[in-house]
C-alpha cells in the first residue's frame, strides 16, 4: 500500500513539475530575469580645473528612469574631507532620477587641488536591461576668492554585482 501511495505521489510531483511549475502568469518576470535586471554600480565625478578648486556643483540625471541614487561619498582630495552636500531625501527616496551635489573648502589657495580631481562617488541603483543614459552637468565651480573658474566635470562608470 505504501508503494501505491509513493508511486502516486511521485507521479503527481511529475505532473506538477512539468505542468504547474512550468505556468506562468502573463507579463510575469522569472525570478532569474528580474533578479538580474537591478545591479548596482557607482560613478567617480571628477572636476578638471587648471585653477586651484575651492566650490563646485553638479548635477547627474538620468533619462531612462533605471537610476534611483542610494549614497553618495566624498572624493579623494583632502580639501574635502566630508561626504559633499545633497539632498539626502533624495536619496532616501530611492526613486530619484535627479540629484545636485556640492561642495566647498576655506583651506588655503595652496592646498586646493587643481588638474583632475575626483570629488565624489555617488552609489546608485540600476533597474531594467537598457543601459543607463547619465548626463552630468558641472553647474559652478569656484576658486578661494569665490571668483568663477573654468572647469569641467566628467564620470566614470563602474558597473558592480547583481543584488
Amino acid at each position: 500500500m505504501s508503494r501505491r501511495i509513493a508511486a502516486v505521489v511521485l507521479a503527481v510531483l511529475g505532473l506538477g513539475s512539468a505542468g504547474i511549475v512550468g505556468v506562468q502568469l502573463a507579463g510575469a518576470q522569472p525570478a532569474q530575469e528580474a533578479a538580474a535586471a537591478v545591479r548596482f554600480a557607482t560613478l567617480e565625478v571628477y572636476v578638471e580645473s587648471a585653477e586651484p578648486l575651492a566650490a563646485w556643483q553638479f548635477e547627474l540625471t538620468e533619462s531612462t528612469g533605471a537610476m534611483a541614487v542610494v549614497g553618495v561619498e566624498n572624493g579623494d582630495s583632502a580639501a574635502y574631507p566630508e561626504a559633499p552636500h545633497y539632498d539626502r531625501a533624495v536619496m532616501e527616496r530611492a526613486s530619484a532620477d535627479r540629484i545636485i551635489v556640492a561642495d566647498y573648502s576655506l583651506a588655503a589657495r595652496d592646498e586646493l587641488p587643481s588638474g583632475r580631481t575626483r570629488v565624489a562617488t555617488v552609489h546608485v541603483r540600476l533597474t531594467g536591461t537598457r543601459a543607463p543614459d547619465f548626463e552630468l552637468q558641472l553647474t559652478a565651480a569656484g576658486n578661494a576668492e569665490g571668483e568663477r573658474i573654468t572647469a569641467a566635470a566628467i564620470y566614470e562608470l563602474q558597473e558592480g554585482r547583481a543584488p
